[in-house]
């Protein structure tokens, strides 16, 4: 963590010392894109969990994310960049690739600025997520995730149909929407209660992290920021650990919004200078942690979108006493899907 971050100074809290020069992004990116996604993308609940609370001994907040549009927050991120677009690029038309979330949030906003939408998707992402960004308006097109990486796939839709490229995390005004899931959650906490102690966020190329942190390293300055991505595919991980951004073969994970292969290079410098710490979880802790969120909290999360909670529930750290953010990143899984893995075990 760079000792430039001070006190929070006066202007509602937010810190102008952090240190972000070179990086692709700023809190006033954050800010600027929460002006732009006002009265589109909802202000999440913050909720509580007294069971939580006790098992953990920390007190947690859920910033949950399951409720947004398209239940996940990538609509922060795509609105903000497509709203961004030119006259020349929408007429383009924007095209991207992922395995569901970025895909339908990019397919709705695409909708609402009238601007046509090509999605590159793995053959294998969950049906309701196809079926989701279908609907929303997108021309679907899918590849083999385990055959190719998805920067060739999008490469040839590219150079057969046109359209600019907003890639699902590496890129600085999909990192700043994403920021304000942090920026509202810290906003909550302060007016509940006090500052947060750690913030724990849902890793996987890190746009999320990458745009949470920053407004974190600014609102609330004193706390912890730590990623968590599956065990399986703990790219960000082994990147944190060696300095320097490590790719991994795609992994099969239940977590299908983390099998990144690797960081990206813009989001990867902010994590390597602000973020404390990336942890992992099994497959096995993110069921229980569905099983949990369904069972005491009565909402239904995807694996991807247990991500931080299996982490604290299972004792990645100890976080007793502290006042502890967790993003709870969205709700988009099959019901015969879900229903198995909760049954399993």
């Amino acid at each position: 963590m760079p000792d430039t971050i001070t006190s929070a100074v006066a202007n509602g809290g937010a810190d102008s010392n952090i240190d972000t020069a070179g990086l692709a992004i700023s809190y006033a990116d954050v800010a600027g894109a929460a002006e732009r996604i006002a009265g589109v993308a909802h202000r999440t609940p913050v909720l509580t969990s007294r069971t939580a609370d006790t098992l953990t001994g920390g007190e947690l907040l859920f910033k949950c994310e399951n409720f947004q549009r398209t239940g996940a927050f990538k609509i922060r991120g795509a609105y903000n960049a497509v709203s961004r677009f030119t006259p020349v690029q929408r007429a383009l038309g924007v095209v991207a690739y992922s395995s569901g979330n970025h895909a339908q949030a990019l397919a709705l906003a695409a909708s609402m600025l009238k601007v046509k939408s090509t999605i590159v998707m793995p053959q294998d992402a969950p049906a309701a997520k196809l079926a989701a960004t279908r609907g929303y308006g997108a021309d679907v097109v899918l590849y083999d995730r385990y055959a190719e990486p998805p920067d060739a796939a999008v490469a040839r839709v590219l150079e057969e149909r046109g359209g600019v490229l907003i890639p699902p995390f590496d890129h600085p005004h999909v990192m700043a929407g994403q920021g304000t899931v942090a920026k509202e959650l810290i906003e909550e906490a302060g007016q509940t209660g006090g500052p947060l102690d750690l913030l724990v966020v849902p890793t996987g190329g890190g746009g999320l992290l990458s745009g949470c942190v920053i407004a974190a390293r600014t609102l609330n300055p004193g706390c912890r920021v730590v990623g968590v991505e599956p065990e399986a595919g703990n790219d960000a991980q082994q990147s944190l650990r060696s300095g320097a951004i490590v790719r991994i073969d795609a992994p099969k994970t239940i977590a299908d919004g983390a099998q990144s292969r690797a960081v990206g290079q813009l989001t990867f410098p902010v994590i390597q200078r602000l973020v404390d710490d990336i942890v992992t979880v099994t497959d096995g802790e993110l069921v229980d942690s569905m099983r949990f969120f369904a069972s005491r909290m009565k909402m239904m999360v995807e694996p991807t979108g247990c991500l931080a909670a299996a982490a604290v529930m299972s004792g990645k750290f100890d976080v007793r006493g502290k006042r502890v953010g967790i993003v709870v990143t969205g709700g988009n899984v099959d019901l015969a899907r879900f229903a198995s893995l909760v049954q399993a075990g």
